[in-house]
């Protein structure tokens, strides 16, 4: 589908917008990707400018001076970073470990998995929590994971990974079934212009054709990455969840191995049909081992990712 640029269409003949009059509150490609991942994850899908776009509107949305939000040790470090610059505003943050019982909370922020620990949530205790449960399926995908099935009021993606798949968009998206839910994060959407732009819709829709053959091609060369990797004599721990293409690994000295690499981009983000790792240490301190690499197996063949590694790791 070819991405509808228009800002404004016009009224009806009783001078009365449609459903779409301005581009700030919809158009039409985002309308038909929304429509596309809503289907996927069995709710009701909105995008927005980014990932962080996504989870921005969420906060809007749902918390309050005082409320107090539990997030998942080891998740994505940028959400982190936006719940203690909201500290300012009245909103208390604490992390806990996911796979176990979360704690009294207005908001429980899990992952699934973790980027970069790559931990999974405790569904058992999401699902008896009061609290408004969010889940950034980012790494999982609809592929592998339905999580308003398992709990979940709010399903988050970063679409700019794999959902688009291409290293090509920044793009956000939610997917809820509460009706309330959605009109409420639909209205803060436009308020607060973090709409998505046509273009990146467009590759939303192009990323969605492919997702399901990307992601199980992915996961097999993952899962042999991943084992290789686990019996290399300088690589000291692996983490991996059995499925999607991000690996987390330790070694003595990551900044030596990433800047080794030539299939492999050394650059941020993940989810691309190229392969990219980077250290994590130096971005987000010690909430995550010195050591670790994250790796984000793509499209290639693994005997090439995996001599490319290996050649790294001499």
């Amino acid at each position: 589908m070819a991405p509808d640029r228009a800002t404004i269409w016009p009224y009806d003949e009783r001078g009365e917008p449609g459903s779409f009059f301005y581009s700030r509150y919809a158009h039409p490609t985002g309308a038909a990707a929304e429509e596309r991942l809503g289907s996927l994850e069995g709710g009701e899908a909105l995008l927005y400018s980014s990932g962080m776009g996504a989870a921005t509107t969420i906060i809007l949305g749902f918390a309050r001076p005082g409320a107090r939000i539990a997030l998942a040790k080891g998740a994505y470090y940028g959400t982190s970073v936006l719940m203690r610059d909201l500290a300012r505003w009245g909103v208390e943050l604490v992390e806990y470990d996911q796979t176990g019982t979360p704690p009294a909370a207005d908001i429980v922020w899990v992952e699934a998995p973790a980027n970069p620990v790559l931990t999974m949530p405790g569904w058992a205790g999401l699902r008896a929590h009061p609290g408004l449960v969010v889940c950034d399926a980012t790494l999982s995908t609809p592929v592998f994971l339905h999580a308003l099935d398992e709990g979940a009021d709010i399903v988050l993606h970063s679409a700019t990974k794999y959902l688009c798949g291409h290293h090509d968009a920044l793009l956000g998206a939610t997917v809820t079934r509460d009706p309330g839910k959605t009109a409420r994060l639909l209205e803060l959407r436009g308020r607060a212009g973090l709409q998505a732009a046509p273009d990146a819709a467009a590759s939303l829709l192009r990323g969605l054709d492919s997702i399901d053959e990307r992601m199980q091609r992915i996961t097999a060369t993952a899962t042999e990455v991943a084992r290789r990797l686990d019996a290399h004599a300088r690589v000291t721990r692996v983490r991996y969840p059995g499925f999607s293409g991000v690996i987390s690994f330790d070694v003595d000295d990551p900044r030596e191995v990433e800047t080794r690499t030539k299939l492999i981009v050394n650059a941020t983000s993940l989810g691309g049909e190229t392969s990219t790792l980077e250290s994590r240490h130096r971005w987000e301190g010690d909430r995550i081992p010195a050591g670790l690499i994250r790796l984000s197996v793509g499209l290639e063949d693994v005997e090439a990712i995996w001599d490319d590694l290996e050649q790294a790791l001499a």
